[in-house]
């Protein structure tokens, strides 16, 4: 994915300003910068809720900014957001179904309506993805338990997992890392290092500096709507303006 001179502004009020930013394919790569840097903007901007003012969005050789956002996840790339949004009364496999709807539509299913068995195979493979997709993070044992009585770290990985069911390219997710202990960060770090061999490419936006340094293998930094270091991140750590503008110290 490649980011070309971004730019948003709403109103008077510049959110981004020329951002030039790349993923790169089977990496981890981290966004990281102050409270209103502009890092969630970039996320909209990417992933179809805001079109960019200037610059374009380009993902797989395509050009993706001011497509409709069902069309972008269509593309393969999928977001989870800060904040938990799961169907806490539906089981742990049923969100993770639910992800599953960008590819397992009737258009697909079109024999689903000619016969039972079809309806029957069509339902084993999402129910199977579904399963696959909590072993990637390893919740398939809370299968069927109701969503809202997982502790907050398993239904930030289950999110991931309904994310993942999408079957993307690119998993964008924001601030992952937020709420948890030393215990579900580590579950957290595993399910990534999962994700990524599992083939999928992963955008972190994260404040949690211990995980970026730990997991990440190239970091951007933008701080005011600007972007002002990009770099592996035993750079980024002792770069000078990053630990001025936002890191206080060197890691």
């Amino acid at each position: 994915m490649q980011l070309e001179k971004i730019s948003k502004t709403f109103g008077g009020l510049r959110a981004v300003h020329q951002v030039n930013l790349a993923v790169k394919e089977g990496n981890i790569t981290a966004l990281i910068g102050p409270n209103g840097a502009g890092k969630t903007t970039l996320i909209n901007i990417i992933t179809g809720l805001y079109p960019p003012s200037e610059g374009s969005v380009r993902f797989a050789g395509q050009k993706i900014d001011g497509l409709p956002t069902h069309q972008i996840v269509e593309k393969g790339l999928v977001r989870t957001f800060q904040l938990t949004r799961l169907f806490k009364g539906m089981s742990v496999i049923e969100n993770v179904m639910v992800g599953c709807h960008s590819w397992a539509r009737a258009g697909r299913f079109i024999p689903t309506i000619l016969n039972r068995s079809s309806v029957i195979r069509a339902e084993a493979e999402i129910h199977e993805h579904a399963r696959d997709m909590l072993d990637l993070v390893n919740l398939k044992k809370y299968a069927h338990e109701p969503a809202g009585n997982l502790p907050h770290g398993q239904q930030r990985l289950l999110e991931m997992a309904r994310a993942m069911a999408a079957k993307p390219r690119l998993l964008l997710l924001d601030e992952p890392a937020a709420g948890l202990n030393h215990y579900e960060e580590d579950r957290l770090k595993e399910s990534l290092q999962s994700i990524l061999r599992a083939g999928t490419t992963i955008l972190l936006v994260e404040h949690h500096m211990r995980l970026v340094m730990s997991v990440s293998d190239w970091v951007h930094v933008i701080d005011v709507g600007c972007k002002i270091a990009e770099g592996p991140p035993k750079e980024i750590g002792k770069n000078p303006v990053v630990v001025k503008a936002y890191l206080g110290k060197e890691y």
